[in-house]
Parts: C-alpha cells; sequence; structure tokens
C-alpha cells in the first residue's frame, strides 16, 4: 500500500516536496518492520536452522531499530536537499541548523 497523495494529486513544488518525503518514511518504516521480523523470526528459529543465517536474529532487531532512530534524521537531510534544490535558502539554512544541532547532541551524549 502506497502513501495516499502522490505528485499528480498534489498541487505545485511543496506537494512533491510532501510526497517524496511521505515515501522516504513509508519504505523506511517497511524496511525497519521487515528487519526486526525477520530478526525475531530468526532468533526463534531451532539452533540447527539459526546457524545457517550469517548474522543473528539480535543483529537483525538491532538494525531495524537504528533504521527506525535514523529515519528521522534522513528526513531532515532529504528536506535540505530539497530546500537546497528548490533554491529556499532560508529553510535549508533552517535544516542545516536542525541537522547541526543532532550531530552535536550525537557527538556529546557519545
Amino acid at each position: 500500500m502506497m502513501p495516499a497523495s502522490t505528485p499528480a494529486s498534489s498541487s505545485g513544488i511543496r506537494g512533491n516536496r510532501e510526497w517524496i518525503i511521505a515515501r522516504l518514511l513509508w519504505y523506511g518504516t517497511g524496511v525497519a518492520c521487515v528487519l526486526i521480523a525477520a530478526g525475531l523470526l530468526v532468533a526463534a528459529a531451532p539452533a540447527s536452522i539459526a546457524l545457517a543465517f550469517p548474522v543473528t536474529g539480535h543483529a537483525l532487531m538491532k538494525a531495524g531499530v537504528a533504521v527506525f532512530i535514523l529515519l528521522p534524521m534522513a528526513r531532515v537531510a532529504l528536506m535540505l536537499a530539497l530546500f537546497l534544490r528548490e533554491r529556499d535558502y532560508t529553510y535549508a539554512m533552517i535544516a542545516a541548523l536542525v541537522l547541526g544541532i543532532i550531530a552535536a547532541g550525537i557527538v556529546v551524549g557519545a
């Protein structure tokens, strides 16, 4: 199932931008859910079957959670790129500032 709005049904650049961002979040959430579900299946599998996989179920679940955590940052980075493409430098600076704050929080929190 795809997001409800498409560029054809939205008006102008803003509608197209929102559709692109919605697709990123839609597919990112799907990838994260698939990783977590695969991790649960591998973790629940008998040891003989689980040994056939190159990664553990725990590692797959951690990757899925990491994708969920990275999605908001990816959204801001995508918005920065879209604002720069549209030559909307005010909002591009705001998006860059938000990414800088997130990066500073990661560095200080580590």
